[in-house]
């Protein structure tokens, strides 16, 4: 029987040996390692593997609050409809403006036609809202564009063709059967996410952000359109983007909120209560703030270059809205409060005469407006009911539109009897009287 050769006796205490210090070494060698091959002591490269598998694994990272809200079937389509629709919205006004000024040669004219527009949609609109909740999005927001497209077809033909003026009025204020598309949207989110109150409110920042997005775009995208191309573009634009978004926004049909039959109880009207007179307040100080801006810039010689600066609101607010929106929500008193605040900085940095510092301070303005539009337009979810809650949000715009009316024949008059830096007073004047009035109410209902 072959016995082992003496000078191999070692190898099988050494090898364990070796293996055992291998396996020490593992989890921190960054080194060569030592291994036997025969009776020779050798040097081996450690393998790349191993060095991998000793990495503690990255924890995945929790997909953001609008990943999350995106991530839902269907929101992608209608949002992308909504947005497509949305940016008319901020091109009709000063689309017509420009129409009817640069063919009739009266801006009066314009003014007044824009401003019947704006009573007709005030008239208008709450009922098409209340049609849209009882009968559904698609069966009702489909014919109405329809309409206000022809109207506004109608329009474009009548100034070009030389109509009598009252065909101006009877065409534009047509275009009052327009749907509150963020209102339909917002009712899609709250369909959606029921019992979600941080989607909820991430989805509603959003909407906010959208919405200063669209009147921050549209004018500018209008007034480029009707003086390189020709003045009727940009209401033929407006209507062609307005037809498009709403027919992609209503083909989702699996987000939409199904019709409701009448709900009895009080009416949005009454149900809003003390929110109608702060949302007419809000838009007093826009109106206010915008016409006295415009006015302010145009006094340092700026013209056109006035626009951007005036955008800074709208952007601030947009970029607010979306931060916003991956924030815990405040209270409404607390963001009445912060805008109370900021809109004093216009009419302070008003009074330097510095157009930097006039820019930084609508910056701030803007940025403190997202909250506080983003809390009231909750408050709405929570005193109407969900049947009849695009009713309730076509109120609260239609308000808003109504205190811009005010607050820019306010503040032109006082810009033609105190000058350009006073009517500055008048936005923040509004912000304080929105924050005491939303007190006062507070102190009423406790007490009742």
């Amino acid at each position: 029987m072959p016995t082992t050769p003496p000078s191999a006796a070692p190898a099988p205490s050494a090898a364990p040996a070796i293996g055992t210090a291998r396996r020490a070494a593992a989890p921190a060698a960054s080194g060569p390692l030592m291994a036997v091959s025969g009776s020779t002591l050798v040097l081996a490269a450690a393998p790349a593997r191993q060095e991998h598998r000793a990495r503690p694994a990255r924890p995945a990272r929790a997909p953001g609050p609008y990943r999350r809200l995106f991530a839902l079937p269907g929101t992608r389509g209608f949002t992308t409809g909504n947005l497509i629709a949305r940016l008319p919205m901020g091109m009709f006004g000063i689309s017509a403006v420009m129409m009817i000024a640069g063919q009739r040669g009266s801006y009066a004219l314009a003014g007044a036609v824009v401003a019947a527009g704006l009573a007709a949609t005030a008239v208008v609109a709450p009922w098409t809202a209340r049609l849209v909740d009882r009968h559904g999005q698609a069966r009702v927001a489909v014919p109405a564009t329809l309409i206000a497209v022809l109207g506004s077809l109608s329009l474009v033909a009548c100034v070009r063709t030389g109509a009598p003026d009252w065909t101006l009025f009877a065409s534009y204020a047509a275009t009052a059967t327009t749907p509150n598309i963020g209102g339909m949207s917002r009712a899609r989110w709250t369909h959606l996410l029921e019992g979600e109150p941080a989607a909820h409110h991430t989805a509603m920042s959003f909407e906010q952000a959208a919405d200063e997005l669209a009147f921050m775009l549209g004018p500018v995208v209008a007034a480029f359109l009707c003086t390189t191309a020709f003045p009727e573009a940009g209401t033929l634009a407006g209507a062609a983007l307005l037809l498009t978004g709403m027919l992609v926004f209503t083909a989702h049909r699996a987000t939409e909120p199904p019709p409701t039959a009448p709900v009895r109880g009080k009416s949005p009207l009454r149900s809003l209560g003390r929110l109608l007179p702060l949302f007419f307040i809000l838009g007093t100080m826009f109106g206010s703030l915008e016409i006295t801006s415009v006015a302010h810039l145009g006094g340092h010689g700026l013209g056109a270059l006035s626009g951007p600066v005036i955008a800074l609101q709208a952007a601030g607010s947009c970029v607010a809205g979306l931060l916003y929106g991956t924030l815990r929500p405040r209270g409404l008193p607390a963001c009445l409060a912060v805008l109370a605040g900021a809109m004093a900085l216009p009419w302070a940095a008003a009074a330097t005469g510095s157009v930097p510092a006039l820019a930084a301070a609508l910056l701030a303005a803007g940025m403190a407006t997202a909250p506080v539009m983003v809390t009231a337009m909750s408050r709405i979810h929570a005193v109407i009911p969900p049947g009849r809650l695009n009713e309730g949000m076509t109120l609260a715009v239609t308000a808003i539109f109504a205190g811009i009316s005010v607050g820019s024949a306010t503040a032109g008059s006082a810009i033609d009897h105190l000058g350009t830096i006073a009517p500055y007073a008048l936005p923040a004047a509004a912000a304080l009287l929105a924050l005491l009035s939303n007190s006062s109410g507070r102190r009423r209902t406790r007490s009742a």
